[in-house]
């Protein structure tokens, strides 16, 4: 089986070797045919603290459960933010 990767924002820093990143993806409706985008907010597992900062563009990879809501580990930062 292999392991997912996905691209996504920091949204939250705040808690102790925890970030949570929002993922966005588009769906295409059934009847329309039209893609809307839909975005999902993701838990994510980080080793060391305060490495990412709020709007870092990142990428995590599916893993083990660490809790009961963290299932993905940060891999690494793609683009920081330019306002940090």
């Amino acid at each position: 089986m292999s392991k997912k990767f996905l691209r996504g924002y920091v949204v939250s820093n705040k808690m102790i070797k925890t970030i949570v990143v929002s993922v966005t993806r588009l769906v295409k409706h059934k009847i329309y045919n039209k893609f809307l985008k839909k975005t999902t907010k993701v838990h994510v597992h980080i080793n060391k603290s305060n490495i990412c900062n709020i709007n870092d563009l990142v990428e995590i990879k599916e893993s083990k459960p660490y809790s009961k809501t963290k299932f993905w580990v940060f891999t690494k930062i793609i683009k920081k933010s330019i306002y940090n």
